[in-house]
C-alpha cells in the first residue's frame, strides 16, 4: 500500500496507472475510520484495478463555531484498517499541500445546499464541492464512493459530478448502524455514555415515522411533531431540523404521497449526529 503526502506524487501515480490501463476505484474521507468507512471500500474494490483512499480533514466545510480542531483523529489504525480492506494507495496530504497561501478558488451549488444540513451549516457544502473537486482533479478516478448516510452530500456530488462533466461514475453505500440502530458516524466518538444511550433516537424517531406511515398518516406536519416530541423525550437532546422532502430536489413537501426522504440532525450532547430513510406511502 502506497502512501502518498504530496498533490504531485498522488497524480504521478494515479497517471501511470492509467498508463497501464488500470481503472481507480476512490473513496475520500475525514479519517477516523469506522466500519462504515470499510463498507464503501468494499464497494470499490471490486469495481476497479486500483482502490484508493483519502484522508483529509477539510477546514472549508467548518465554520468558525464548529468541531474543526476536536475532529477526532487515529491516523494509525486508519491505514491499518485501509491495508486489510485491501487499499493500494492512500493520499494523505496537509492542508498546505490543498489549500496554498493564495488559494482563490471555491465550488458552489445554486439549490441543493439551501435545504436540509445546508440551512444550519451555510459554509459546509461548498466547502464539500471545493475538496472533492479538487481531489477528483487529484486522484483521477474512475468510480467513487460516497455513504448514503449523508444524503444531501451524495445528491450534491452527483449533481457537480453531472454540471462539471466528470466521467465519473459516483455509487452511494448503504448506511451502515449500530446493533441498537445508531448510524456510525467519526461524531459518536464525542459521546458520553449518556449520550450514547440517548443517540438512539434518531434512529427510533426514522421508526417511528415508518410506523405512522404504514398505519395511514400522510401529513408530514403532524409526522414531523410526533417525531420531535418523541425525540425530545430523551435526555441530551436538540432537534436540528427534521424534514421531510423529494429525494432528487430535496424540495419539502407537505403529504407523502410518493418515496419520499425523511432526514434528520440532532444535537446529543456536544455531537450533532444525522440520519435518513427513504419511505413511501405503502
Amino acid at each position: 500500500m502506497d502512501i502518498l503526502k504530496t498533490k504531485a506524487d498522488m497524480q504521478a501515480w494515479s497517471a501511470d496507472k492509467k498508463r497501464q490501463g488500470k481503472t481507480i476505484s476512490f473513496v475520500p474521507t475525514m479519517g477516523y475510520l469506522h466500519k462504515g468507512h470499510v463498507s464503501l471500500l468494499d464497494i470499490g474494490r471490486p469495481l476497479s484495478d486500483e482502490l484508493v483512499l483519502s484522508i483529509f480533514v477539510n477546514p472549508t466545510q467548518f465554520s468558525p463555531d464548529e468541531d474543526l480542531d476536536a475532529y477526532p483523529s487515529n491516523t494509525a489504525n486508519d491505514l491499518d484498517l485501509a491495508q486489510k480492506a485491501g487499499v493500494t494507495a492512500v493520499f494523505l496530504p496537509d492542508k498546505s499541500q490543498m489549500y496554498g497561501p493564495d488559494y482563490q478558488t471555491h465550488v458552489f451549488l445554486d439549490h441543493l445546499p439551501q435545504y436540509l444540513c445546508g440551512r444550519s451549516r451555510p459554509v459546509h457544502f461548498g466547502g464539500v464541492a471545493t475538496v472533492v473537486t479538487k481531489l477528483f482533479n487529484i486522484v483521477m478516478p474512475d468510480v467513487a464512493i460516497f455513504g448514503k448516510k449523508d444524503f444531501q452530500q451524495l445528491a450534491i456530488i452527483r449533481q457537480m459530478v453531472k454540471d462539471l462533466d466528470f466521467n465519473i461514475r459516483i455509487i452511494g453505500g448503504e448506511i451502515i448502524r449500530e446493533e441498537d440502530g445508531l448510524a456510525m458516524s467519526s461524531r459518536n466518538a464525542y459521546l458520553t455514555t449518556a449520550q450514547r444511550a440517548s443517540a438512539v433516537c434518531l434512529s427510533r424517531a426514522i421508526s417511528l415515522l415508518k410506523q405512522r406511515v404504514a398505519q395511514g398518516v400522510r401529513s408530514v406536519p403532524d409526522l414531523v411533531r410526533e417525531m420531535e416530541t418523541f425525540i425530545l423525550s430523551f435526555d441530551h437532546t436538540r432537534v436540528d431540523y427534521i424534514e421531510v422532502c423529494h429525494p432528487r430536489t430535496l424540495e419539502p413537501v407537505e403529504i407523502i404521497q410518493a418515496e419520499t426522504l425523511v432526514a434528520l440532525a440532532v444535537q446529543v450532547g456536544k455531537s450533532r449526529l444525522i440520519d435518513n430513510a427513504l419511505i413511501g406511502p405503502s
